[in-house]
This record gives C-alpha cells, sequence and structure tokens, in this order.
C-alpha cells in the first residue's frame, strides 16, 4: 500500500525534469568548455588531425557512456523509453531523431545548387509536423503500444496488415539508415583520414553502442546531447560568416541583403567573358563525346590504340617512372568493351552538357522556377513543370514526415497523451532553430565562393578543395578547361553534401571550427540512424516475433532478438552505404515517398474512418507502395541502372522520381475507401477500438 508522505505521479516526473535540467546544463557548459579548450590547443600548435581526431572519438566515446549507462532488457524500457520522457526532451530527442545527415549535411547544400527550389525541402519538412501533431501522435499515445505495425495489426484485427506494416517500415527505414551510415563514413573519412569503407564501419561502433545496449531508453537521452552538439556546431559557422561579411551576428537578419548582393553577382558570372569560355569549352568536350558515341567500335579502338602507344613511346624513351605510370592508368582507364564505353561516354557528355551552362549549371538562386509563365511555349512549359515538382516535392515530404515509423514512435515515450502533442509542438520549435538558418547558410556561403574563390589562381586554390576531392571526386572537382590558370564559377563542380561540413574552411575559420562541424555532423547522423536501426530492429522482434509466431516469449528474450535484429541491419545498410550509391538528399526522400504511400493513408483512416476494415488497408497500402516504386524504379537514374533498366525515361505530368508519392498516396487513399465499402464493415470491437483511441484524456 502506498504511504501517504509518498510523492505523486506529478512530483516525481517533476523532480525527474529537474534532474534532466542539471544534468544537460552542466553537459553543454562542458561541450562549450571543451571547444574552447581544443581552440587553444590548436592555437598552441596542435596538429590538425589530432583535433579532428579528438572531436571524433570524444563525442562518440561520450554517446557510448550514455549508452552503456541506459542499458536495459525492461521491454518497456528499451522499446519506448518507459513512456516518462518529459516533452521537452522528447521533442528535443525528436529534433535531433529529425535531424538527419540529410537535414544537417543536405538541406544547406541543396539550398545552394538550387536556390529557391530547395525551399520545398523546408516547407514539406515543418508542414509535416503540423500533420503529426493533429492526426496521428495524440491517437497513438493513446493507443499505446510500441510500433507503427503494431498499431496496423490492432486496428485492423489482423496480422496481415501488420505484416504490411511491416515490411514498409523495413523498407523506408532501410533507405533511410544507408544516407545515415553514408553521412558518417564521408565525415570519419576526412577527420581522420581513413578508407571511406572504414570510416564507416569506425562510426557504425558508435550508432551500435547506443541503440545496441539500451533500445529507445539509451537512445533517447543520447539523441538529446547530440542535439545539443548539432545545433552548437551547425550555428556558430553561419554567425561566424555573418560576423565576418556584415558585422551582423544574426544571419536570418541579412539573408536578404546578402541574396541581393548574390543576385546582381550572378548578373556580372552570367556575362563575364571568361565564363563564357569555360561554357563553350564543356560544349565542344560534350560534341567531342557525342561524335565517339555515333561510331563506338571505331572510337573505342581508336582511343585503347592511342593508350597503347603513349604507353609503348614512353617505355622505349626511358621516360619518368610516374609519367609511365600515369599513360598506364589512362590505358587501364579506356572501357573494356564497346557496351561500357557507351554508357561512359553517354555519361560523360551529359555530364559536360550540365555544366556548359551559365551559373556553372545552378539556377539563379532568387528565381523562383525555371521557364518563363509570359515567354514561348518550351518556357511555360518549364515554368509549369518546375513549379508542378516544387509542389509535388513538399507534398511528398509532408506526408512522408507524418508517416515515418522512427519518427511517430516517440509518440509513444511521453507520460500522457497530452505531453505526446507538447512534445511534437517541441520538436516543431528545435528543428525551426536549425531550417530558419539553413537558407542563410546557403546564401553565406555562395557570397565566399563566388567573391573569393572565384578568380583565384590555381596553383593558389586553398588545400580544403584537394582533400575534399580525395575522400570522393565526386564531392568537388576543379578543372582548367580554359587553360587561363584561373579558376571560374564554371570550372568547379561542388556537391550538396560537403557545403555544410566544409564552410569553415570555405570561410577561411579555424580548423577546430572544421572539427566542431563535423561532430554535429556525426551526431545528426548517428542520433537519426540509431532511431531507424532500432524502428527496423523492433519491427522484427516485436510485431514477428512476438506477435506473429512466438506470443509466449519472454520480455528479455524479445530485446535479446531485437538486439540480433538490429546488429544484422546495421551491417547490411553499412555494406550497401560502401557503395557510395547517390546523394544523401535523394536516398532519404524516396525514404519519405515510401513512407507516405505505405502508412499515411492507412494510419489516418484508421483514426478517423471506423468503416475501413483489414481488406481495404492491406490492398491501399499495397497500392500505393507498388506505384510509388514502380515509378521510382522506372525513372530514377540509379534505380534503372540497379535494376538494368533501359526501356526510355516516361515522366507522369514532368514529376520527378524523387516525389513519387504524390501517386501513391492519392492511390492508396481511394483504394482503402472503394475495397472498404466493397467488403464486410469492421466487428463492433474493432470500431469500439477505434472510438477509445479518439476519446481525448483528462491528463
Amino acid at each position: 500500500m502506498p504511504r501517504a508522505d509518498d510523492p505523486t505521479p506529478n512530483e516525481t516526473r517533476t523532480a525527474f525534469r529537474r534532474r534532466l535540467n542539471r544534468i544537460y546544463l552542466w553537459f553543454a557548459v562542458g561541450f562549450v568548455i571543451f571547444t574552447l579548450l581544443m581552440a587553444g590547443l590548436e592555437h598552441m600548435g596542435m596538429p590538425k588531425r589530432w583535433v579532428g581526431v579528438t572531436f571524433l572519438l570524444s563525442t562518440v566515446v561520450l554517446y557510448a557512456c550514455i549508452g552503456i549507462i541506459s542499458r536495459t532488457t525492461d521491454a518497456a524500457e528499451y522499446y519506448v523509453a518507459g513512456r516518462r520522457v518529459p516533452a521537452v526532451y522528447n521533442g528535443m530527442a525528436t529534433g535531433a531523431d529529425w535531424m538527419s545527415a540529410a537535414s544537417f549535411i543536405g538541406l544547406a547544400g541543396t539550398l545552394y545548387l538550387q536556390g529557391y527550389g530547395g525551399l520545398a525541402f523546408v516547407v514539406g519538412w515543418t508542414g509535416g509536423y503540423c500533420l503529426v501533431a493533429l492526426l496521428i501522435a495524440p491517437y497513438l499515445r493513446k493507443f499505446g503500444q510500441y510500433t507503427i505495425p503494431d498499431f496496423l495489426g490492432e486496428r485492423y484485427g489482423s496480422n496481415l496488415p501488420r505484416l504490411v506494416g511491416l515490411l514498409a517500415a523495413i523498407l523506408c527505414s532501410f533507405i533511410y539508415v544507408v544516407a545515415q551510415i553514408y553521412g558518417v563514413g564521408l565525415i570519419t573519412t576526412r577527420l581522420t583520414g581513413v578508407d571511406f569503407v572504414i570510416g564507416i564501419f569506425l562510426g557504425l561502433g558508435g550508432i551500435l553502442v547506443c541503440s545496441f545496449l539500451g533500445g529507445m531508453r539509451a537512445v533517447t537521452w543520447t539523441q538529446v546531447a547530440q542535439y545539443i552538439v548539432l545545433l552548437v556546431a551547425y550555428l556558430i559557422p553561419v554567425v561566424w560568416l555573418s560576423v565576418k561579411q556584415t558585422g551582423v551576428p544574426v544571419p536570418q537578419l541579412v539573408y536578404g541583403q546578402q541574396l541581393q548582393q548574390i543576385s546582381e553577382r550572378e548578373k556580372q558570372l552570367m556575362s563575364d567573358p571568361k565564363e563564357i569560355q569555360v561554357i563553350t569549352a564543356f560544349k565542344a568536350r560534350a560534341e567531342a563525346y557525342r561524335s565517339k558515341l555515333a561510331n563506338v567500335p571505331q572510337a573505342l579502338a581508336q582511343e585503347r590504340r592511342i593508350a597503347q602507344e603513349r604507353v609503348a613511346d614512353l617505355k622505349a624513351a626511358d621516360a619518368p617512372l610516374a609519367d609511365i605510370q600515369a599513360a598506364e592508368k589512362t590505358l587501364a582507364a579506356v572501357p573494356k568493351n564497346e557496351d561500357a564505353a557507351r554508357e561512359q561516354w553517354r555519361r560523360a557528355a551529359a555530364a559536360d552538357e550540365a555544366r556548359a551552362s551559365p551559373l556553372a549549371g545552378m539556377p539563379p538562386h532568387g528565381q523562383q522556377f525555371a521557364g518563363d509563365p509570359n515567354g514561348d511555349a518550351a518556357e511555360r512549359r518549364a515554368y509549369d513543370e518546375s513549379r508542378l515538382n516544387f509542389i509535388a516535392l513538399a507534398f511528398c515530404l509532408m506526408i512522408g514526415t507524418a508517416a515515418l515509423p522512427h519518427i511517430l514512435v516517440r509518440s509513444y515515450t511521453t507520460p500522457t497523451v497530452k505531453e505526446a502533442r507538447q512534445s511534437v509542438a517541441w520538436s516543431l520549435f528545435f528543428i525551426f532553430l536549425l531550417y530558419v538558418t539553413a537558407p542563410a547558410l546557403a546564401v553565406l556561403v555562395k557570397f565566399e565562393v563566388f567573391n573569393v574563390l572565384v578568380g583565384t589562381p590555381f596553383d593558389r586554390l586553398p588545400a580544403w578543395i584537394s582533400n575534399w576531392a580525395k575522400v570522393d571526386p565526386s564531392l568537388v572537382s576543379v578543372i582548367d578547361v580554359n587553360r587561363d590558370g584561373i579558376l571560374q564559377l564554371g570550372e568547379m563542380k561542388i556537391g550538396g553534401d560537403i557545403v555544410v561540413l566544409a564552410t569553415p574552411e570555405i570561410g577561411g575559420m579555424p580548423y577546430v571550427i572544421s572539427a566542431l562541424v563535423a561532430a554535429g555532423g556525426v551526431a545528426a547522423a548517428l542520433s537519426t540512424a540509431d532511431g531507424l536501426l532500432l524502428t527496423i530492429a523492433n519491427a522484427l522482434s516485436h510485431d514477428l516475433y512476438y506477435k506473429m509466431i512466438n506470443s509466449n516469449a519472454m520480455s528479455a528474450q524479445r530485446v535479446t532478438i531485437s538486439k540480433i535484429m538490429l546488429l544484422v541491419v546495421a551491417l547490411a545498410a553499412a555494406a550497401v552505404a560502401a557503395s557510395k550509391p547517390v546523394d544523401i538528399l535523394f536516398i532519404v526522400s524516396a525514404a519519405f515517398s515510401v513512407a507516405a504511400s505505405a502508412f499515411f493513408p492507412a494510419l489516418v483512416l484508421g483514426v478517423f474512418w471506423t468503416r475501413a476494415n483489414r481488406h481495404g488497408a492491406v490492398a491501399g497500402m499495397l497500392a500505393g507502395l507498388a506505384i510509388t516504386l514502380y515509378y521510382m524504379v522506372r525513372n530514377d537514374p540509379w534505380l534503372r541502372s540497379v535494376f538494368g533498366i533501359h526501356a526510355p525515361i516516361e515522366l507522369w505530368w514532368g514529376v520527378q522520381p524523387i516525389s513519387a508519392a504524390v501517386f501513391g498516396v492519392p492511390l492508396g487513399l481511394g483504394v482503402i475507401v472503394l475495397v472498404s465499402l466493397l467488403t464486410p464493415a469492421p466487428a463492433a470491437p474493432l470500431r469500439a477500438f477505434v472510438q477509445g483511441i479518439r476519446v481525448p484524456k483528462a491528463d
């Protein structure tokens, strides 16, 4: 029997919050002191490599310590952190879970490359949280179980919707986690100098320590710490650039001013004779490749003969070994057969054609859409398609945000339904702090590139260009195509994935800031990877093993199965990430389309329409998922190469494959409604279940 002087649940929760406040306040202060200490050591002569390694290892070890302290075998603690995470800390953990490698690394880079068009990501991702708060989160918390497939199975009274949901959760989460592990490998390689594959597995160790030992309990408290790290790491460089360029420490306030200067600089570059020379040179290169494609056998034989003769001549002349090795490398790079040559030259022609455009192929930063609504037929069509794709992408990202399993599962971790709603609001606030900064960061970096880097002699280019090129040539490359010895904008190709990571070096900041940003990127990737791996492992252990195979499994046994599955999935994702599939942002966006088409219709109709039944849910989920995957595989260049598709690309109404869910979501909704109306209504207990989760609680 409880005693009269025992603390009430509210008093217990209040004491717990105060303890958390003290812990994380000291953590934030300690992290700032550590950063200042590393800055002092760099100033005293500590090698840059050691600065980077120390930052990386210190933060990862810290996360590992939290994981070890939070280890558990209790099912409620492992799956949902004991349902005692306060709203503000759940919001902070969700913010870290959300600020993945794509958001931290890729968002500002996309805004740098696409300008206004990149704002679709900001609109879609932030808008999605409004849908989560209004349509899904409170009802999942009222349901009070562990996973999203669990909700589908109970709501629709069958294991078949649970199984379809489980497969969809694994698919979208696996796609997403590959991007995070790729981001970890990218940063680890740059900081430590190890091979990319080794960097991936080093980062994987940090991911596993937290999620493997303590499940959601360890992941939650680690993610709060990671949010503090990534927030500091993201804000310091952009504030530094803002002060450097304008003297104002609030970058959001100078965004418009710097954008106006960039627009003026863009006009100068578009009419610069040197830039026009570069465009002409790339057009000539593209034309040369197209001429080879006109007669591939003859061109391939000639290229191989020239390369062989070059090697033979150098050897006969007893040339320096370095020259001979370079010639042998050129010979080895000659395509092995006609099919390989045709594919290689087609890609090279397309790449050079893309670079044979003003501003290195980037649209003017302030231009809303491509084309001209008042121009000729082609320009009007380009304008309409560009606008349509902006809206479609924002729609897919918004719906996908409201359907991602690793985000929705955080609704289960709060003490009450009321705090579930509050935590979504806090999540939006913590994400807003970074998203409102990303557009300013993109503009400030572009200002540095346009006004400082462009015009630099090739022999005086900063070291960061060659350093990042060693990590992956697709990240950054320069070529003196007009042979004047001066870097023009069109001669530089930069990938969006390094804009944030290279910001300190682009802005001429101390290396400790680069290490800080890298640590923030690692925190963002690790936090999301932990949540995603846990989602997959828990779906397999709880929904497949416990709910469908062995309902008598003990709590410890289920947790053990989850840990084994987590390890297997992590290794598989690392293997895929090691192949460097495509850029981070596309992989993540594909996961959003998959989640949107598979989950959103079934979840929303499951809450708000009692007539929806298991037949409709299964049919709708499969139909939406099938059309989305078909459209992606049929039209995305990378997926076409993976599946060996050679048929012409067929875009429906010009919609890009990244927005495939714009077809999958309406189809899924329509199929669920139609099939549910054509089949028997759910039984009374299921209708009562729906009414039960929709009744608000007094808390």
